[in-house]
């Protein structure tokens, strides 16, 4: 008990404790912001979907699994960018990330808590570094300037491995400098453990970081053995080769996971999902969007990405880059002079890794087109993905900005203050300085606040349009539910609906399937038949924008069948209609008949057997059902001067000969000028004000002949 008493008051009133609970207090500061708002800004996940696959990683994980197992249903169930192998599903990416989300649900019950706590040690981390390399106050300011920059507030606030992976680079670089500053063996073996982990999570980013790092190692372990040789063992070669084999058992997780999932140690998944997706120039591809990716254009690219990056991204855009540009020269003119100096010390390992990295992480990101991908016009920062998170690839290149803009600025501080000093007594010196200081902070606050409001304001934008998505599960609580929902990016889970995310056993108290042909449903609903089924669709059309709000509907559903099955379809018709046309489809095979001079509704009534279907207002022989089908009714109206509008119902029916089964209600939409206009019409029973005041759409099924 009163050891942890001393250390305790060690720590508030020793060296440097006001620094360090500053820093604390930072840290704090910045893992709170970001829960409030990944809670609020990102409550429905961003438009980035790569979020859905981290947190559906999260899920197997907790359930102890690295892969779906989906059998027949694999393409109901498939989520966006999982690769699907004879019924196993898995991710194109490595589950480092998905490891801390899956620990904060597993002991929080709330995967947001791991951003929190990812963005408070990053803010400590780069403190610890920036303390490592020159002194406690220079940490502090680098924690402050890293914490405040746009792209750490939005991209640490989203479930994306960015900043996780910076976590694990930034444990590296404070370990490293650790282990050479006190020759201090766990310390490297702590970093190779560290950058090997990164490695595991995002091979090419864990490269870039730690290729200054090892140029170092080789440097300092070759100027060694030509000084001493072998005899005594060098520190310099037993510590790099402590943190050497941290690295490499990090490497061979990586190994190990390829094999598990992929059945080849280089082969990785990101490369099975899209082989040409990697680093390297030439034809690049993913899906169905393709490149040829010159050094020309990535060159061109990047210059824009960076740019964005020093103007928008980094702490105050231009001012802040400039800050960092004038603390490299300071840090330069440093190491060259030994003289006394407003510059704090910093020793040469720290200068030259972390200047390094500044270099490593450009250099290595050209060769990546992934710079170009999240680029939209390239000549507009408010357009594509940079609009809305930064450039994320370069990420780390907030440590190195962070520190040596806090090297100019603590600099600038000191030689303020002995040109004050020299002129002013202590204390009127301190006054000076101090009501500078209350001065110039809200300002720079309100500044930086500016940068970092404009791509919140267009997440924002998102988030009421999800909300507005999703606004009939937040009325709903399922119990044994099996969902089919809509594909508007194509058959993808979670692409957008990010939030629609099943089980890892397909088996929770929800499970989500994709709205496809009438084979696949039937076959999903056989597998299922014991739970209660919705169908999820929308009126309005789904883009990317944030423009054009869906109206959302979530119908229940129920399997009807029987030997034969009596059906009524009744629309309200309006004024100055000529005829309606009714039409029953099936394939390509139609029957149809014409109604002259409606009056102000109209009734069709329709048969299923197990034989087929037919209009009953027909003496024709029904339209066979060949296995499942999708059968669809239009009632067509037209006006004197050639205008129409259309009742459209589409239901799966199926049948076999002897019996028939139909998914009711069919899926309505109501259609100005067109015969089907897809979800741009879809019905809205309950919703009335959505139609004009004479749209009916009232549909009947009954068991038995009409």
């Amino acid at each position: 008990m009163d050891a942890g008493r001393d250390r305790l008051e060690t720590l508030v009133r020793g060296a440097g404790a006001r620094e360090r609970l500053l820093a604390a207090a930072i840290a704090v500061a910045a893992g709170l912001f970001t829960f409030l708002i990944a809670a609020t800004i990102f409550k429905y996940h961003s438009i980035n979907h790569d979020e859905g696959v981290y947190l559906q990683q999260a899920s197997m994980i907790l359930a102890g699994q690295l892969e779906l197992h989906a059998g027949e249903l694999a393409d109901a169930f498939h989520p966006w960018f999982f690769i699907e192998d004879g019924g196993r599903l898995y991710p194109k990416y490595q589950p480092y990330p998905a490891v801390l989300f899956a620990a904060a649900i597993g002991l929080f019950g709330e995967p947001r808590v791991a951003l929190a706590a990812v963005a408070a040690a990053n803010v400590a981390l780069v403190y610890l570094l920036a303390s490592e390399a020159l002194d406690r106050r220079v940490g502090v300011v680098a924690a402050a300037v890293f914490a405040a920059a746009p792209l750490s507030v939005v991209t640490t606030s989203v479930f994306l491995p960015y900043a996780p992976t910076t976590m694990l680079n930034l444990t590296f670089a404070v370990l490293y400098l650790r282990g050479v500053r006190r020759g201090h063996l766990p310390s490297a073996l702590g970093a190779g453990l560290a950058i090997g982990l990164a490695f595991f999570g995002r091979p090419y980013t864990a490269v870039l970081f730690a290729t200054p790092f090892i140029l170092h190692a080789l440097v300092a372990v070759v100027g060694s053995l030509r000084a001493d040789g072998l005899q005594p063992f060098p520190d310099a070669l037993r510590r790099n080769l402590l943190t050497a084999a941290g690295g490499l058992s990090g490497v061979a997780l990586t190994l190990a996971y390829n094999v598990r999932i992929t059945g080849a140690p280089f082969r990785f998944p990101y490369a099975v999902f899209a082989p040409e997706d990697g680093p390297g120039f030439g034809h690049r591809q993913i899906l169905g969007h393709s490149l040829e990716y010159t050094p020309e254009l990535a060159v061109e690219t990047n210059a824009y990405v960076l740019w964005y990056f020093v103007t928008r991204w980094f702490t105050l855009g231009s001012v802040g880059t400039v800050c960092a540009l004038a603390g490299v020269a300071l840090v330069a003119y440093r190491l060259r002079s030994a003289a006394d100096s407003v510059v704090p010390d910093i020793e040469s390992p720290a200068a030259w890794t972390l200047g390094g990295v500044l270099l490593s992480v450009p250099l290595g990101n050209i060769a990546f087109w992934g710079n170009y991908n999240i680029l939209g016009d390239m000549t507009d920062p408010t357009d594509g993905f940079i609009s809305q998170f930064g450039p994320f690839y370069h990420f780390d290149l907030l440590v190195p900005l962070s520190v040596f803009a806090a090297v100019a600025l603590v600099a600038g501080y000191r030689f303020a203050r002995r040109r004050l000093a020299a002129g002013y007594s202590p204390e009127k010196a301190r006054v000076a300085l101090a009501i500078a200081l209350v001065l110039t902070l809200p300002v720079v606050g309100v500044a930086n606040a500016g940068l970092v409001n404009e791509p919140l304001e267009r997440h924002a934008a998102y988030t009421d349009k999800y909300e507005a998505a999703y606004e009939p599960f937040e009325n709903e609580s399922f119990d044994n539910a099996l969902v089919f929902v809509p594909t508007p990016y194509g058959e993808w889970q979670n692409h957008p609906f990010q939030s629609l995310r099943n089980d890892p056993g397909f088996d929770g108290p929800v499970v989500y399937a994709l709205n496809r042909d009438p084979g696949e449903d039937f076959a999903v609903l056989d597998a299922y038949p014991d739970r209660s089924h919705y169908r999820y669709t929308y009126r309005g059309e789904w883009t990317p924008s944030t423009e054009g709000h869906v109206t959302p509907k979530l119908e229940p559903l129920d399997v009807r069948e029987g030997e034969r099955l009596a059906a009524s379809t009744t629309v309200g018709i309006p004024d100055r209609v000529d005829r309606a046309q009714v039409r029953l489809t099936v394939d390509d095979r139609y029957q149809t008949y014409t109604v002259e001079d409606p009056g102000d509704s109209q009734t069709v009534d329709w048969e299923l057997a197990g034989d087929g279907v037919r209009l009953r207002d027909t003496d024709r022989e029904p339209l066979a059902v060949d296995g499942p089908e999708e059968v669809a009714l239009t009632v067509t109206l037209v006006a004197p001067g050639g205008s129409t509008f259309t009742y459209r119902q589409e239901a799966l029916v199926r049948a076999d000969g002897e019996q028939v089964d139909v998914v009711w209600p069919p899926d309505r939409s109501v259609c100005p000028l067109v015969t089907d206009c897809g979800r741009e019409g879809t019905y809205l029973p309950n919703q009335p004000d959505e139609h004009s005041e004479w749209v009916v759409f009232e549909t009947r099924l009954e068991e038995g002949a009409a």
